[in-house]
């Protein structure tokens, strides 16, 4: 009789993880060649121009870099929440009440206040408005045990339902000619982009700066360290006698408030309005759990699994116009990485023997 059992392996090295990692993606890679294959499209070709479309031209990396902005961000955020088990699937209401603060703060004092001013002050804005939203699911978690994964999934919803009412309503511009949507930004509020293209560098330095700004505050902080053993063990945790809703409230503060500088680099940065959900956001708060779990949950490698999935996005548009595949192609390449990724974590830390 043929029996199969699991146990924990302790022997993890980083080169071990690094070729777990390479693995898990290179099996992903194969099927997502099958669902290729099984559309009629040469899957070698059509993986291949994936990343020729997205690294293969100046226009593919400028274009790579603007999507990654958001994608760094959040996913930077993202790992802080993660490394203490907190599983934030918030991130894109969180992205959107950013940007809603910031529009906001944008149309009331932008024509006050020189852009030296008011760029910090919409960026705070955002901050302060993802952080609220992320504060509500780690306080009905830790007072009333209610499941984080099912209130940050559904304030996502809530946001994106609140947004739209805003824009179709009160918020709807004079000059949209009836189309849904907010009044543009006022000059002032523009963040400027580098010349030829729509990177806009102060959003990308500040996701940089996040990346290791957070990877300092995880390991060399005291807090980084009572989150991590919150998440790791949270019995120690409380005979340690860590505060749990104190720490619950800054670290999803901290998440939810960098999901929302990306809301406001979106909104300043490329639209310069506020309109639909869907047009300020391309999903980059679920894309972003995919680029936080690639990173290990190190903020540090955030910044090259941003511009890995930020490059999958670009050249999985390109190639759905020029062979013509759905447009749910991207969201299918991306749920396909992350189920291998899942599976090559199962794989690093449990040994499996078969007796």
């Amino acid at each position: 009789m043929i029996r199969i059992t699991t146990s924990n392996r302790y022997n993890i090295t980083h080169l071990r993880s690094f070729i777990t990692n390479i693995c898990a993606l290179g099996a992903g890679v194969l099927a997502i060649g099958l669902i290729f294959l099984t559309a009629g499209v040469n899957p070698l070709y059509a993986v291949s121009q994936i990343f020729i479309e997205s690294f293969g031209s100046v226009y593919g990396i400028k274009e790579t870099i603007t999507k990654a902005i958001p994608l760094i961000l959040i996913g930077a955020g993202l790992t802080l929440a993660f490394r203490a088990k907190f599983w934030n699937i918030g991130a894109e209401g969180q992205l959107l009440m950013g940007a809603i603060f910031a529009t906001w703060t944008a149309q009331h004092l932008g024509n006050a206040l020189p852009s030296a001013l008011i760029v910090p002050l919409i960026f705070t804005a955002g901050f302060i408005g993802g952080a609220l939203w992320g504060i509500i699911p780690a306080i009905l978690k830790i007072k009333y045990a209610i499941n984080e994964v099912i209130t940050t999934l559904m304030l996502n919803y809530i946001c994106a339902e609140f947004l739209t009412m805003l824009i179709v309503g009160p918020w709807k511009g004079k000059t949209r000619f009836g189309f849904p949507g907010t009044d543009p930004l006022p000059d002032a509020a523009i963040l400027s982009v580098l010349p030829g293209s729509r990177i806009h560098y102060a959003t990308l330095i500040l996701a940089i700066v996040c990346s290791v700004g957070l990877c300092v505050l995880i390991y060399r902080t005291r807090f980084g360290y009572e989150a991590r053993v919150v998440g790791e063990n949270p019995d120690a945790g409380k005979y340690a006698g860590i505060n749990f809703l104190k720490t619950s409230l800054i670290l999803m503060a901290v998440s939810g408030g960098v999901a929302g500088f990306a809301g406001v680099g979106e909104v300043a940065g490329i639209h310069h309005y506020l309109g639909y959900p869907a047009s300020v956001s391309s999903g980059y708060g679920f894309t972003a759990i995919i680029v936080a779990w690639l990173a290990k949950l190190n903020p540090l490698f955030a910044i090259v699994s941003g511009l890995f999935f930020a490059g999958i996005i670009v050249g999985g548009d390109a190639i759905q116009i020029s062979l013509g595949l759905p447009a749910a192609t991207v969201e299918i390449v991306n749920g396909i990485l992350l189920i291998f990724l899942i599976m090559g974590d199962f794989f690093l830390y449990n040994k499996i023997q078969i007796r």
